[in-house]
């Protein structure tokens, strides 16, 4: 039987001990932005560890008896270079499920941030074209109309892609769309083809395109990232709050990752618009915990290194920009042991090669 998510999400709260926090001397709104929106604009999330957390209001739960700390969630259609600005403008203390091209070209634009903890690793991406467009293959993308949200972490895994099969932006004719604007010019045959990700399969389902590739099988090379950013004057500030913010994704993640709550966490993330069986299918033959995983390991380390190598090279960036120091992994390192969750998940080396095996994947073994 199905498990309700309100049942779930219960007996999770239920487990997490509860701590007496002093109360600040001011009151304080901690703002926290997302790089999108759900369909038809919902402000939802999905697919990663913070559509868990703001869906799940973990968030909410860890400063509920705080009556001076105040929780402001932001949903930006116009994705990373939208909530950069905002970053920029003062407006937000938290940047959550930031991409990894526009977090890095904030930084080299002089956003003070600090990356405290992953929020989605190795996801999918998928290629749609219209029917009878005749592209059955990447390769034959050359010459035709597509569409690329520009400045996002998808223009970045798409131009791997292109270019893993030959091409580069430059052999086919690309216009900068936003996700639900790529979604309407496709329906209506204005364009030929797009790259996105669990938005198309419903697109699919109703017979408006064709799903003629995908990175499922090449996701350690190809898939996009995303992470958690906290600005530095909020990390001098409040310190305390950072870690109690991260220990709320954390979490959110350990709910997420645990495969027990499989269908209590899709359910959560369709409320950004998606149906549950899309997740099901994106997931499929794949453990949560591949994805949603809060670590900074030697992976995701160096994805970020050759990211900002290669928006060096594309020319996004003027400049080098020094990586290294961008992490701040204390908080999580705290959050991880202070919730035995220290060895929870599978951690893996440069090359994207598994090097320890996580309590959830030794558990789900010893239940076969």
């Amino acid at each position: 039987m199905k498990t309700p998510v309100r049942f779930a999400l219960l007996g999770f709260v239920l487990g997490t001990a509860l701590t007496a926090v002093p109360a600040l001397a001011d009151p304080v709104t901690i703002r926290i932005g997302y790089p999108g929106v759900g369909a038809d604009n919902r402000p939802f999330a999905s697919g990663d560890i913070v559509a868990v957390a703001h869906a799940g209001h973990f968030v909410e739960d860890e400063f509920a008896n705080d009556p001076d700390i105040k929780i402001e969630w932001t949903f930006f259609r116009g994705a990373g270079p939208a909530l950069n600005e905002s970053l920029a403008a003062g407006h937000l203390d938290f940047a959550a499920g930031l991409g990894d091209l526009p977090s890095i070209v904030g930084r080299a634009n002089g956003l003070k941030t600090r990356f405290i903890l992953t929020d989605k690793v190795r996801d999918t991406i998928y290629l749609a074209v219209r029917p009878n467009s005749g592209i059955n293959r990447v390769e034959d993308l050359a010459g035709h109309r597509l569409s690329e949200f520009k400045g996002t972490n998808l223009q970045l895994a798409a131009d791997k892609v292109l270019a893993a099969h030959g091409l580069s932006e430059r052999n086919a004719r690309f216009i900068n769309l936003d996700t639900g604007s790529a979604l309407a010019a496709l329906t209506a045959g204005e364009i030929d083809g797009t790259f996105g990700s669990i938005e198309l399969l419903g697109l699919r389902d109703r017979g408006i395109v064709e799903l003629p590739y995908s990175t499922k099988a090449e996701a350690a090379n190809f898939g996009r990232h995303s992470a958690t950013f906290v600005t530095e004057a909020f990390d001098q500030a409040h310190p305390e709050l950072v870690q109690r913010f991260v220990d709320a994704f954390v979490k959110a993640a350990r709910f997420g990752a645990d495969e027990a709550h499989r269908s209590a966490v899709f359910d959560l993330w369709a409320k950004a618009g998606y149906p549950p069986q899309a997740f099901a299918e994106d997931f499929a033959d794949e453990r949560l915990a591949n994805r949603i995983s809060p670590l900074i390991d030697a992976y995701v380390i160096s994805r970020y290194r050759d990211q900002a190598a290669h928006v060096r090279q594309y020319g996004l960036i003027r400049k080098d920009i020094d990586v290294d120091s961008w992490f701040e992994p204390k908080y999580l390192e705290a959050a991880l042991k202070a919730q035995n969750l220290e060895s929870f998940w599978p951690q893996y080396d440069a090359e994207g090669h598994k090097v320890t095996i996580g309590d959830v994947e030794q558990t789900r073994s010893a239940a076969r």
